[in-house]
């Protein structure tokens, strides 16, 4: 699917050198914003950008959202402040107007850097995988 959107910022390239799950190639996305999708946005592929997930920030899903990322994902992604992560999670629709969100594989940003990670929290437990988007 491709989505008509627009950069969130049109210099910024966001790495992830290890991909995400299922798509552990695909190293280099763009983050894209339709107003009137908002607060969802797409996760554009850049060597296939007929291919984006569908992003979300949490807060927008679960108020109380708090990953614990373990001390390596911190050291990976250089993450000097908690303000310098931005967190996404993917959001999967499911048909018939009904659609979840992954909160146990977060995508986590570093707001500097621009290099992301999918990360597997030390809270995972805490947190669904297929998470029911509230309807408006």
């Amino acid at each position: 699917m491709e989505p008509e959107t627009r950069a969130a910022n049109d210099n910024s390239v966001i790495q992830m050198p290890d991909g995400l799950l299922g798509f552990e190639r695909v190293k280099n996305y763009k983050l894209l914003t339709r107003p009137e999708e908002a607060p969802f946005m797409w996760l554009q592929m850049l060597d296939n950008p007929k291919r984006a997930f569908v992003v979300v920030p949490p807060q927008y899903i679960l108020s109380d959202y708090n990953p614990d990322l373990s001390d390596l994902d911190v050291e990976f992604l250089e993450l000097a402040e908690p303000s310098d992560a931005f967190v996404l999670n993917i959001v999967t629709v499911r048909g018939q107007g009904r659609a979840t969100v992954n909160l146990r594989g977060p995508i986590v940003i570093n707001r500097r850097t621009l290099i992301g990670k999918q990360v597997i929290p030390v809270n995972a437990a805490e947190y669904a995988i297929r998470h029911p988007v509230p309807t408006a």
